[in-house]
């Protein structure tokens, strides 16, 4: 039964009503006329009629309860992060395909929970595994409720754990296949129909220090990215998809050069993916001459490469000083939001493809922080040099001209000119130039999701001993990242644009309120703050009455 308004000439009168099907139709009965609306809101009947109705309704009756004071609360838990992502978590099938290999060691304690828990909550708050036992407390997260501190660190290390060598086929000279690895194959073939080709990938490398020593085989002294080259590291490298999604991650001793990974990483996707080729999208720093020759040479690979423009002899004398007409990709736009300025052109040097790029406010730049450290650089060298030499930045523009004297290299700065705001790339592809510059501008994707996988690893298991352990952390950093994706798909399916940090907060804001009135026990759910209801509507999340029995 429900209340119906039904219009006659100028008025409105309402009516009890109820829905009944009759021969396959819905019919409408009548079963009282209240009379006209505005006489009802102008005496109050109205009012009184629908606060007497509710003496009935046990929900009113709790809910005012509460309201008043009257209630005993006995827990309040978070359930919007655990609704909206354990739904992707089984969208994606990491649950089963966890399952599924944990089921094989017989474990006393539930690891796909423990492993949903850690991704939960580096999705949510930085932090240890320590950390995330006492997040969980005011969670409400199915099937995690008994598990314990020393579990969580099983968890990790079991996920990290080295296959036996047997299964050691398609290893990286840097590490060995681990159990994580055979899950990340197991996602990719459960999702291969909803992929898009591996036809071109993304990779980047990042590093990441420990305070502790780091593990027994990745903690190592090398390149660091942090500027922290006091401390021993890892590097972590990531693979993602033409869309964006995560494919793999790695996990190298911190000693591994760039230029030493991007063959393995080639090598290991066709062999783990069985791919027949494959397109790499990287920057400068995975390039060598050895690696060129090589993947020039092999069957079923492309690249597209940053190219390093100072220090290649044959673009610095030949591709830079090429003419041919550029073509606009994006034109200048006084738009903050329109992509930067870019035009491109090609350049074959035998059978070698260069693709020259230009951004016009990027030249300006260039230029501009060029003529203000000559200008600088001619201030200052009246009062001394030391600490003008010991600057990277003007020590490029300073000439020597004689014992303990320096002045200002002018030949050098002109030869600056040919690189203001330009970049270089060297391809065996067929795409156009414009097609290829737009690829490469695309691994800001795998750039963001280092840059997130560092803050999500703030996490960075710092003190971990174990390099099984380590391994295991990382890859929950995956899986944190992989469902970030998912739900960044499903908003752009609406075409929402929504923040994450409004996601976090508004999900966490999402509650269920656990309390007694009378004697019997009920759960209240929270109404949805901010962004919450269109985060459970993209990811097609029911959310709970507002009001139930516990």
């Amino acid at each position: 039964m429900f209340v119906r308004a039904k219009r006659r000439g100028n008025r409105t009168y309402l009516m009890i009503v109820r829905n009944e099907r009759v021969n396959g139709r819905v019919k409408q009965t009548v079963l009282h006329s209240l009379g006209r609306l505005d006489v009802l809101q102008q005496n109050g009947e109205l009012d009184a009629l629908l606060t007497s109705a509710q003496r009935f309704s046990e929900e009113s009756a709790v809910l005012n309860a509460h309201a008043q004071g009257e209630s005993i609360v006995a827990k309040i838990y978070a359930i919007g992060p655990s609704l909206v992502f354990e739904k992707l978590w089984k969208n994606l099938g990491v649950g089963a395909c966890l399952s599924e290999l944990a089921e094989k060691r017989k474990f006393e304690f539930d690891v796909e929970r423990a492993v949903f828990l850690t991704v939960l909550h580096r999705l949510f708050e930085s932090g240890s595994d320590r950390q995330a036992i006492r997040w969980k407390e005011d969670q409400c997260i199915e099937g995690a409720e008994a598990l314990q501190l020393h579990q969580f660190y099983r968890a990790m290390a079991w996920l990290g754990e080295e296959l036996p060598e047997a299964e050691q086929a398609g290893a990286t000279p840097f590490s060995p296949r681990c159990v994580k690895d055979k899950l990340e194959e197991a996602l990719f073939a459960r999702n291969m129909d909803l992929l898009t080709t591996l036809d071109i990938v993304f990779f980047d490398t990042t590093s990441i220090y420990f305070e502790g020593a780091g593990g027994d085989a990745l903690g190592q002294y090398g390149k660091s990215k942090d500027h922290r080259p006091d401390r021993k590291q890892m590097v972590v490298g990531m693979v993602l998809d033409n869309e964006g999604r995560p494919v793999c991650s790695e996990v190298w001793p911190g000693n591994t050069t760039d230029v030493k990974t991007l063959l393995p990483i080639v090598e290991r996707l066709r062999t783990r993916f069985n791919i027949g080729t494959v397109c790499i999208v990287a920057d400068r720093g995975m390039i060598s001459k050895a690696t060129m020759k090589t993947l020039d040479e092999t069957d079923g690979v492309d690249y597209i490469l940053g190219v390093r423009m100072r220090n290649c002899k044959e673009v610095k004398e030949d591709v830079l000083c090429r003419g041919g007409r550029y073509q606009q990709v994006y034109p200048k736009s006084a738009d903050p939001k329109a992509p930067s300025p870019l035009k491109v052109k090609e350049v074959r040097v035998g059978n070698r493809r260069y693709v020259v790029c230009h951004n016009k406010d990027q030249a300006q730049k260039d230029a501009a922080d060029r003529e203000a450290i000559i200008k600088h650089l001619g201030d200052q060298l009246k009062g001394g040099v030391k600490k003008l030499v010991g600057n990277k930045g003007y020590r490029k523009y300073l000439k020597s001209v004689g014992k303990a004297r320096f002045e200002v290299d002018y030949d050098k700065a002109e030869q600056e000119v040919r690189y203001d705001g330009k970049w270089v790339l060297r391809t065996s592809t067929k795409l156009s130039a414009k097609d290829t510059a737009l690829k490469y501008k695309q691994l800001w994707m795998v750039e963001d999701i280092l840059r997130t996988t560092k803050r999500i690893i703030d996490t960075r298991p710092i003190w971990h001993k174990c390099d099984e352990t380590i391994r295991g952390q990382v890859f929950c950093s995956y899986l944190a990242l992989a469902l970030r994706v998912a739900l960044r798909e499903r908003l752009d399916l609406k075409s929402w644009k929504i923040e994450w940090h409004d996601v976090v907060r508004d999900l966490g804001q999402l509650q269920e309120v656990a309390i007694a009135v009378q004697g019997k026990g009920y759960v209240i759910r929270t109404e949805t703050q901010g962004v919450a209801g269109k985060v459970a509507q993209a990811c097609g999340v029911a959310l709970p009455p507002t009001l139930r029995k516990a």
